[in-house]
């Protein structure tokens, strides 16, 4: 089975929100690929979902309620085939901690309609919308990643 880690700043907005709707996307098309989340910085740990994630979520049709925030850590690289990240920072975070073979990306370079470099932008300051923005931006991500896993 390959598995998948997302990767953002703290673990409590979008690298949940995206393994939430990643994971569903998946199990909805039939593909059998094991999905978690992990925080570049680790000030969240053990800590529950953003309250405004959850919102969005719910208000989406997803459940977050379980999602509690963890750290990426080097050794998962062993364990995980694709490591996705929600910006260019946690991307040169990641893969300053990645060996030369691991596949680390842009979650959003899966989306066909979003331009090369693509960023999910951090909510987490700003207001509802930003997180409404977020929640489409990993539907349209995980939808792209589903077509490109059925293919491969």
């Amino acid at each position: 089975m390959k598995r998948i880690c997302l990767v953002c700043m703290g673990n409590i907005c979008r690298s949940p929100m995206a393994e939430i709707v990643l994971r569903r996307t998946l199990e909805e098309q039939g593909i059998d690929v094991e999905v978690d989340s992990a925080g570049t910085g680790g000030w969240h740990v053990g800590a529950p979902m953003d309250e405004r994630a959850l919102a969005t979520l719910a208000a989406g049709g997803y459940d977050g309620s379980a999602h509690r925030a963890r750290q990426f850590d080097r050794s998962w690289f062993a364990e995980r085939d694709l490591v996705l990240v929600m910006d260019a920072e946690n991307l040169r975070a990641v893969r300053r901690l990645a060996p030369p073979e691991a596949d680390v990306r842009l979650f959003r370079s899966f989306d066909p309609s979003s331009p090369p470099g693509a960023e999910v932008p951090d909510p987490y300051y700003g207001g509802h919308a930003g997180f409404r923005d977020v929640l489409r931006m990993v539907e349209a991500a995980s939808e792209g990643l589903a077509r490109h896993l059925a293919d491969h």
